[in-house]
C-alpha cells in the first residue's frame, strides 16, 4: 500500500480580524483500492481552522473566527491523512499560517497623565520630560508620531512655552519660566499611528513649575518711597519692652524662600532698641533715661530663607518725648525733604493762600464800610444814644451817711474819639425839700 499524497500551494499571509477567510485548498491520493485505497484527514482541536470538503479528496483550510494578530502571529497546522486498510497508513504535513497585521490598536500612553518638574528661570530649550506611547500593531501601524494639543484655554500661549519632538515624545520648555507668573501648566497631547485609517490618543501632561528664590522682601512699612520719613514717638517713662513700631514685608516667593527674619544692624544708641527676629517687632530693651538723646534711627535688615538668602534693609527714626503731649520736632532730614515737595503740592499751598487771602480782604473791606457808615452817621446826628440817668453815690460831709443822688449823663458817639460821656448836672429831687425843712426847723 502506498500513502497517501497532498499538493498544497504556497500560503498568503492571512489579515487578522477576518473570520470564516480561505487558508489553503489541497487534494490528497492513495494508490491502494478498496478500503486500503479510501482516506480520512484531520487537523488538531485546539486550532482556530477548519477542514471543508469540497469534492471528492478535494479540502479547504478555513479560519475559524477573527484571528488576532497582537494575540498570535503564527500558527503551524498539521494536516493528518490516514486510509482505512489494516493496518492503517498515515500521512502527515505542516502548514505555517501567518497573521498579517490590521491597524485595530490605538497607541496607547504609558501613563494616562504626567507630571514633570522645572524650576524657574530656566534655560531655554530645556529638556523637562518626555511622554511615550506603544501600538501593538505591526510596521507603519506601530509607528507613533506625538504632537500638542489645543489647550482648553485659547488666551494660554502654549506654542509659545513648550515643545513635543514628534518622533519620540521628548518634551524643551521653549522659554525661561516664572513661578511667580504661572505656576502649573497643564495641556493634552496626542500620539497617532501611520495606518489608515489613523487612529490616535491622547495623555495630559501637568509641568509644575518650582519656585527660585529671585525675590527680595518687600517693605510695606514704614515706606521707603522717598518722601519724609515716618517718625515714631516713644515716652521717656516707657517700660522696657514698649512696642515702639513693627517692620512689616512680604516676599514674592514660596516655601522657606518666602520666611522672613528681621535683624537690627545698625543704631544711633546700641542696647536701647531690639528687634523680634520673626514678627519684626521693634521694642525698647531697657529703661529710657533724660540722657539719652532725643533722636534715633534705626537701621533694620529683612533677610529670606533662600538659597542664597536675598535681602532689604529698612530706615526707622524713633524721637523721645516727654509725653505724647509735646508737640512733634520734625527731624533735619524731614525738613530738607519737606523743603523738596514736589510742584503740584506748592500749587496747591499757593491757590489755598490766595483763597484765604481774598477772604480775609473782603472781611476787612466790609467791616471798614460799616465803621464809615456809623461814623458818617454820627456826624450828623450827633449823640447817637439818648439821655439817661445813672445812679451815683455822694458821701455826707457831716457825717450822717450816704446819700443816693441821680445824675444826668449824655453820652455821646464820635467819629475821632471814640465814645464819650458828658457831665451834664447833677439831680436831686428830694434833697431840697429836706434840706428846706431843715433849715425851717
Amino acid at each position: 500500500m502506498e500513502a497517501g499524497e497532498e499538493r498544497f500551494p504556497k500560503q498568503s499571509p492571512i489579515p487578522e480580524n477576518s473570520p470564516d477567510t480561505e487558508v489553503a485548498l489541497f487534494r490528497i491520493r492513495d494508490r491502494d483500492s478498496g478500503d486500503n485505497g479510501r482516506m480520512a484527514c484531520f487537523i488538531q482541536d485546539d486550532l482556530p481552522f477548519l477542514l471543508k470538503q469540497s469534492a471528492e479528496n478535494f479540502y479547504t483550510l478555513v479560519t475559524n473566527g477573527a484571528l488576532d494578530r497582537e494575540t498570535k502571529a503564527e500558527y503551524n497546522v498539521t494536516i493528518i491523512v490516514t486510509d482505512l486498510g489494516t493496518p492503517s497508513l498515515k500521512t502527515e504535513h505542516n502548514i505555517t499560517v501567518l497573521v498579517s497585521d490590521v491597524n485595530d490598536n490605538a497607541p496607547a500612553f504609558t501613563q494616562t497623565s504626567y507630571t514633570l518638574f522645572v524650576r524657574e528661570n530656566n534655560s531655554p530649550a530645556l529638556h523637562i520630560g518626555s511622554v511615550s506611547a506603544t501600538d501593538r500593531d505591526a510596521g507603519a501601524n506601530a509607528q507613533v508620531t506625538y504632537s500638542l494639543l489645543p489647550p482648553q484655554d485659547p488666551q494660554l500661549p502654549l506654542a509659545s512655552l513648550v515643545s513635543i519632538n514628534a518622533d519620540n515624545g521628548q518634551l524643551f520648555a521653549l522659554r525661561a519660566l516664572d513661578y511667580e507668573a504661572l505656576r502649573v501648566l497643564e495641556f493634552g497631547v496626542g500620539a497617532v499611528d501611520r495606518g489608515s485609517p489613523a487612529l490616535s490618543s491622547r495623555a495630559l501632561v501637568r509641568v509644575l513649575v518650582l519656585d527660585a528664590n529671585d525675590n527680595s522682601p518687600f517693605v510695606l512699612y514704614p515706606l521707603q518711597n522717598g518722601s519724609a520719613p515716618c517718625t515714631e514717638l516713644v515716652p521717656r517713662a516707657a517700660e522696657p519692652g514698649y512696642l515702639v513700631s513693627k517692620v512689616v514685608a512680604v516676599d514674592g516667593d514660596s516655601g522657606q524662600n518666602a520666611w522672613l527674619s528681621y535683624q537690627l544692624l545698625k543704631a544711633t544708641e546700641p542696647g536701647l532698641f531690639s528687634v523680634w527676629a520673626h514678627n519684626g517687632e521693634v521694642r525698647t530693651a531697657r529703661l529710657l533715661s533724660e540722657r539719652d538723646a532725643a533722636k534715633h534711627r534705626l537701621l533694620v535688615l529683612v533677610k529670606d530663607n533662600g538659597e542664597p538668602p536675598l535681602s532689604a534693609s529698612v530706615t526707622l527714626h524713633v524721637l523721645l518725648v516727654d509725653g505724647f503731649s509735646q508737640p512733634y520736632l520734625p527731624l533735619p532730614e524731614a525738613a530738607a525733604d519737606a523743603a523738596q515737595a514736589d510742584p503740584l503740592t506748592v500749587y496747591l499751598v499757593i491757590a489755598l493762600a490766595s483763597v484765604s487771602s481774598l477772604f480775609l480782604f473782603s472781611v476787612l473791606a466790609f467791616v471798614a464800610v460799616r465803621l464809615r457808615q456809623r461814623n458818617r452817621g454820627a456826624s450828623l446826628g450827633g449823640c447817637s444814644v439818648p439821655e439817661g440817668y445813672f445812679p451815683g453815690h455822694l458821701v455826707d460831709v457831716s457825717g450822717t451817711g450816704t446819700l443816693s443822688q441821680s445824675y444826668q449823663y449824655e453820652v455821646c458817639l464820635t467819629g475821632d474819639s471814640g465814645n464819650e460821656f458828658k457831665f451834664l448836672k447833677p439831680i436831686f429831687p428830694n434833697i431840697q425839700g429836706q434840706n428846706l425843712g431843715s433849715k425851717s426847723e
